[in-house]
């Protein structure tokens, strides 16, 4: 209610101020008096018989103005007295109003009591006159008389009170919102309780929702940040169901089976079950339902469950176990958990007693599963994960803030706090707004008054809403019986078993484990039987696999879910971490750039690079960085030294011009396992004069059309398309037993790759890594887009015809920058002058226009510059380009049939002909691709692999290509089999790397084991 404070300057004279005190409170007086007698007259107008439609409607809105003007007058008020009487000022305040929402929603009943009994559970945030008075509507209103009851009744059970029962208690026991309780004996002797709704409430209710939803409008109209309408709709849906009593029923026992509330310890042998209890359903009817009773204390009489010895710590938190398994485990909750809605038994071991099943949720399974997923992404800081479940959820953002995003959603999970702390934890949640609406306002250049209308949702789902409701009704539960739950910590085992249940389900339960899409040869159908053996033993969470044969697809298969806690299915336009398959498509973007005779190889780097042609690097030339013989294998290890520091691009290039060499240029082949990137990107951008992501876009994604499925870098948008890394650390742990490798590094040797095994999926997971530019290891792609990638590079440069239309989506059908909602398609929606100014001021301007890969990528962890503002930036993000080139849209981009005019272009890749001399003699590497031999020892093609067995290659003579990716982490072993597979059915040889026996498997022997 108190949004802020401001207090005013001490100048002037009293006087003055008390006059302007005068003055403002004649003024409120003047309104409220003003509303009083509007709301006379409109007695004496009903009193005539005409308006009856509206009364409540007028009731209703009169008292919100009347509150909202006092609360308004208050904030001025405050800055005229003492600041010693502020607090005395805001509990009057409170009082008053408290006992107006009271009187209004006593007199009105129907759906505001549900309001009321929402609003007195939020001890954590509300003032304690609202909790202390509305506490009363949880199930102590005034009863309806007792001949209305028995009419009820006698009308819906056709029978009278005598027949139905022996004794029938007149006092209720409890009297709510839409019914009243009364505790009888049936006439086999059985104690029951008989639930009677109220006559004529249907109609006040769906009366009453539209009164919510024109209040509700207004608010978004007056404060936009405040719209409501998702919920108000999700409530005009689902409310009405809890009119009829035969869905009450049957919600109850589907609960009741669920949570397993009738079987022994010994039936119920989960993990995760629940000790509470659910009376048994009688009888029931639209308007009258009869339960089983039981004889429990109330959850709102501290009293008497400190009489009963109750541990009210222990109670609280199996209410909310029960919960958690209700929605995580079973997809079907009670939206009602207000302390009316509960007692305890009085008999030991006392358990908590679940009634009131009238407004229940079901869950979809994928909206299960992504709520289990927000959930888990809150307890771990998972950005990636967050901005994915809310994608999978339909819950839109116009603004690129996954730091302010994850601020959100954890504050959503937060532990609850007594309820005498609600104060500090209102003022906790207000700061946390400002500060995330500042942010919003300095991203958007927004004025203040700009901001207070702007809405950083696009879309809420509505589906939702429930779940969100039964949180902080969870939450202020806890506050009023003043305990404190940890939600991270309670929840945590049922929002695991939902996605872990799923993905160990693997292909032999699951039908759909390979992605539902047609087989285009005999060699992909014995593909997919091979990934269902392979499944089968766990050694495949989820893999991609594409080839082309002859420039025409002959596989495209996807398999698997996307990560250990996510059991999305993997489709073909996934994206995957690669790591050193990346170094594949740096090298091809230097060699379109010789072959667009902007660079040479023979030339001296620091020749090209200005500062880096010292400390012994002055002749290092760009063939030695393409052959790994520039000798800064080791330049510097910002794994070990400090992670985040590969997200800072440009620090890193810094880095790479300073250093030294470990070994004289030209000399010694050593695997540049993280340089390789840094040196090509450095000769990239400072030949073209371009961007890194602006050559990727002009020489690979454009032409081939692979829009939205080959990146360096991903760009905000595409979070729930992205598979996560986990370690097979069964197979992993085979390095110990390898010996050291004299062609890797002393810094990327088995002992140390193992560390880096174990630790680099979780850094490569982050947002904040999978966002920044990495060239030798930070490539996501799908299998379908690296395919064709090398299926061009195999013939010479000739774009294959466009890809398969049986692999749907269609390649290159995702926009390569997702676009964020607009700001202005929202400002457009309100009126007023003020709204049209701000659309105006929103509009970008052209002078203001960037690449994504400008404002995400290149000033990405600069030093002077924090993480959350290097690489939370807006998609929308308005800072001058100038001096930038920009890539080239023109449509002759669509016409290019072969992106390279070399015709000796094979040669260059692999370092043999006549660019045999730029290259160490016999070495593993050409000019930037890992060298593919045959059998016979002669060289056959090129591609690279990444750590952990993702990998793409081609053979020239066959014109074969073929990309995997996977997310379960190996030495390759999965990947050599299924290439054995389909080179032996292909009857093309068999690639050495993946026919050795070694222990090390393809990943090592093809030079880029773990870094990727």
């Amino acid at each position: 209610m108190r949004n802020s404070r401001f207090h005013g300057d001490n100048s002037g004279s009293l006087q003055n101020k008390r006059w302007g005190s005068v003055a403002l409170n004649c003024v409120v007086s003047f309104f409220v008096r003003l509303f009083a007698n509007i709301q006379r007259v409109w007695r004496k107008f009903v009193s005539m018989g005409m308006g009856n439609i509206y009364k409540r409607r007028v009731k209703v809105f009169s008292v919100a103005i009347i509150i909202y003007l006092d609360y308004k007058g208050v904030q001025q008020r405050e800055k005229w007295i003492k600041k010693s009487k502020i607090p005395a000022l805001w509990d009057k305040a409170h009082d008053r109003n408290a006992k107006r929402v009271l009187n209004l929603i006593v007199e009105l009943e129907g759906l505001w009591v549900k309001l009321g009994q929402y609003l007195s559970t939020r001890a954590d945030v509300l003032p304690q006159a609202y909790i202390t008075l509305l506490r009363q509507l949880q199930d102590s209103l005034p009863p309806r008389p007792l001949q209305e009851v028995c009419r009820t009744i006698e009308r819906e059970l056709g029978d009278s009170m005598e027949v139905l029962f022996t004794y029938f208690d007149k006092e209720p026991l409890a009297t709510a919102s839409i019914a009243q309780v009364h505790r009888a004996t049936l006439a086999n002797g059985q104690d029951v309780v008989v639930k009677v709704q109220h006559h004529g409430i249907r109609a006040i209710i769906l009366e009453d929702l539209k009164n919510a939803k024109s209040i509700v409008d207004w608010i978004a109209w007056a404060e936009p940040q405040y719209d409501f309408n998702p919920m108000i709709d999700e409530w005009c849906k689902e409310a009405p169901r809890e009119l009829d009593f035969n869905i009450e029923a049957e919600n109850t026992r589907i609960v009741s089976k669920n949570l397993g509330c009738k079987k022994t310890n010994d039936e119920v042998r989960s993990d995760n079950r629940v000790n509470v209890l659910i009376p048994d359903i009688i009888q029931s009817s639209e308007s009258v339902l009869i339960l089983e009773y039981m004889d429990g204390i109330r959850l709102n009489d501290i009293e008497a469950l400190d009489a009963f010895g109750v541990d009210k710590q222990k109670i609280v938190e199996e209410i909310t176990r029960a919960y958690a398994h209700q929605i995580y485990v079973d997809g079907f909750f009670n939206g009602d958990p207000h302390p009316g809605n509960f007692l305890v038994s009085k008999e030991a071991p006392h358990r908590p007693i679940l009634l009131d099943f009238g407004l229940t949720k079901k869950l979809s399974h994928p909206l299960k599963q992504a709520l289990a997923k927000m959930f888990l992404a809150s307890a771990e800081g998972d950005q990636v994960a967050l901005l994915s479940a809310f994608a999978e959820m339909g819950l839109k953002l116009r603004l690129d803030l996954p730091d302010q995003a994850m601020s959100v959603s954890s504050l959503f999970f937060r532990s609850s706090t007594p309820s005498d702390e609600a104060l500090k934890t209102m003022k906790t949640l207000n700061d946390q707004r400002k500060q995330n609406m500042k942010v919003i306002q300095e991203k958007m250049q927004l004025t203040p008054k700009e901001v207070k209308r702007f809405n950083p949702i696009d879309a809420f789902p509505g589906d939702i809403v429930i779940f969100a409701r039964v949180i902080n009704l969870l939450r202020g539960l806890s506050s009023t019986m003043n305990v404190q739950i940890v939600y991270l910590d309670i929840m945590r085992p049922f929002a695991e078993s939902v996605l872990l249940g799923s993905i160990s389900r693997g292909p032999t339960v699951d039908a759909h484990w390979i992605h539902d899409s047609p087989i285009h040869s005999d060699v992909e159908s014995k593909l997919r039987k091979l990934l269902v053996e392979l499944g089968s033993i766990q050694k495949i969470l989820g893999i991609q696999v594409c080839a082309y044969k002859d420039g025409k697809v002959i596989i495209d298969t996807a398999a698997g879910v996307l990560g250990r806690y996510d059991p999305r299915p993997v489709q073909p336009d996934s994206l995957f971490p690669v790591f050193s398959v990346t170094k594949g498509v740096t090298a091809g973007m230097i060699h379109w750039l010789v072959d667009q005779r902007k660079l040479n190889f023979d030339q001296t780097v620091g020749d090209i690079w200005p500062g880096f042609g010292s400390n012994g690097k002055e002749s290092i030339k760009v063939h030695h960085v393409l052959n790994h013989t520039s000798g800064l294998q080791n330049a510097f290890d910002p794994v070990g030294e400090n992670p985040l520091l590969i997200c800072d691009w440009d620090e890193c290039l810094k880095r790479i011009a300073i250093s030294s060499p470990e070994t004289q240029p030209g000399t010694q082949q050593l695997y540049h396992y993280l340089t390789f990137g840094w040196l090509c990107g450095g000769i990239l951008e400072h030949a073209s004069g371009k961007k890194l992501q602006e050559i990727l876009e002009e020489s690979i994604i454009k032409p081939l059309k692979l829009d939205g499925e080959l990146y360096i870098g991903i760009p905000p948008g595409v979070e729930s398309r992205l598979a996560t890394l986990t370690v097979d650390t069964e197979e992993l742990s085979n390095l110990s037993s390898i010996a050291n490798q004299p062609e890797l590094p002393s810094t990327f040797q088995p002992e140390k790759i193992l560390q880096m095994a174990t630790s680099l999926p979780v850094l490569f997971n982050t947002l904040n890594v999978r966002r920044a530019i990495i060239p030798a290891a930070n490539g996501h792609v799908s299998a379908r887009a690296l395919a064709r990638y090398y299926a061009t590079l195999a013939d010479g440069g000739l774009v294959p015809p466009p890809h398969s239309s049986l692999s749907q989506p269609p390649l290159g059908s995702h926009p390569h920058v997702p676009k964020f909602s607009s700001p202005n398609d929202t400002m457009k929606k309100k009126k007023g002058k003020d709204i049209a100014a701000a659309t105006e001021k929103l509009k970008p301007k052209d002078h203001e226009k960037r690449l994504y890969e400008e404002k995400q990528f290149t000033k990405a962890g600069r030093g002077r510059e924090s993480s959350a503002e290097s690489l939370a930036r807006l998609v929308n993000d308005t800072s001058s380009s100038a001096g930038k080139t920009e890539i080239s849209s023109d449509d002759h981009q669509d016409d290019i049939r072969n992106i390279f005019s070399n015709p000796r272009i094979h040669d260059a890749f692999m370092g043999a002909g006549d660019y045999s001399g730029l290259v160490v003699p016999d070495g593993k590497f050409g000019l930037g691709f890992k060298r593919v031999y045959a059998p016979d020892g002669s060289l056959a093609g090129f591609g690279h692999s990444g750590m952990g067995g993702s990998t793409g290659f081609c053979d020239i003579k066959n014109r074969f290509s073929i990309a995997i990716t996977l997310n379960r982490m190996s030495l390759g072993g999965v990947t050599a089999s299924v290439v054995k597979l389909v080179c032996s059915e292909l009857n093309i040889p068999l690639p050495k790397d993946f026919s050795m026996s070694s222990a090390m498997g393809p990943d090592l022997e093809m030079g880029a084991p773990l870094i990727n």
